[in-house]
């Protein structure tokens, strides 16, 4: 793995030098764009929209829009803005984890230690595990603040990136049922068939079946046979028919429902 970000984690008067090492990967498969007359790659042409003509990468600037004139920045200036948030994750406070909203998690890294900061990595880490507290923090990655929680996982630390909380959408103008009334009958239903449905969390055995499947047609199209597409006929459930679709959906035994 390669690091993406070096410094240190603040912990009091202790700083602690670490790497973080993304810990998610892309399991996607890897299309590329075609023109679909000789099958051609497509690149990406960074266009001057004055000129019209390409501008290589060692010309190209960052700019903000003030006041209808562009302020370009330099690297000097993003470092500027917060030299200390640029080198190190500082803890400001420590918190329950249960108390984060999980609509606030975004982007896991792993944390490992730096030379010489064995020690003190393990002393935040068992810290961490005695106390079921997560540090809370801020740092400035690729040019961008992110807010950040540092918490134990197994046998070692993990830093988990957080939204702010402008990031977040607004609920209120979403179009939701009123006055809808649910008969008991309905309601026991329900929660019978989830009881029935009910099974230890096992992420191991969830797959990407749907990129599997997609592999498996371009085999067969590279062997020259043709996609079949099977059609489905989706049918809502009518309010009128939600107690027999529940009370059918209890009777279906358990393999089928796996499938």
């Amino acid at each position: 793995m390669r690091a993406i970000w070096s410094g240190s984690i603040g912990f009091g008067l202790v700083n602690i030098p670490v790497k973080l090492y993304s810990a998610t990967q892309d399991s996607r498969l890897d299309l590329d764009m075609l023109d679909s007359k000789n099958l051609a790659h497509i690149r990406y042409m960074r266009v001057n929209e004055s000129t019209g003509k390409e501008v290589p990468w060692d010309q190209i600037v960052k700019g903000y829009l003030y006041k209808d004139e562009y302020i370009v920045l330099e690297e000097e200036d993003f470092e500027a803005a917060s030299p200390k948030k640029s080198k190190i994750i500082e803890i400001s406070s420590f918190v329950e984890e249960s108390e984060i909203d999980d609509i606030y998690f975004e982007t896991p890294y792993f944390i490992e230690p730096g030379k010489g900061g064995e020690k003190a990595y393990e002393l935040l880490l068992k810290t961490l595990q005695k106390t079921g507290k997560a540090g809370l923090s801020k740092f400035v990655l690729r040019t961008q603040e992110h807010l950040s929680v540092i918490r134990p996982r197994d046998n070692y630390l993990l830093l988990q990136q957080l939204r702010f909380e402008e990031e977040i959408r607004s609920a209120a103008d979403l179009a939701l049922p009123a006055n809808i009334r649910l008969d008991k009958k309905e309601l026991d239903m329900a929660i019978a068939l989830v009881k029935q449905y009910t099974a230890p969390f096992d992420i191991s055995t969830y797959k990407d079946e749907y990129k599997a499947e997609l592999l498996k047609i371009v085999k067969a199209k590279a062997s020259g046979k043709k996609t079949v597409v099977r059609k489905m006929n989706v049918v809502h459930t009518k309010n009128t028919d939600l107690f027999e679709q529940l009370k059918a959906s209890l009777s279906k035994p358990a393999k089928k429902r796996a499938s």
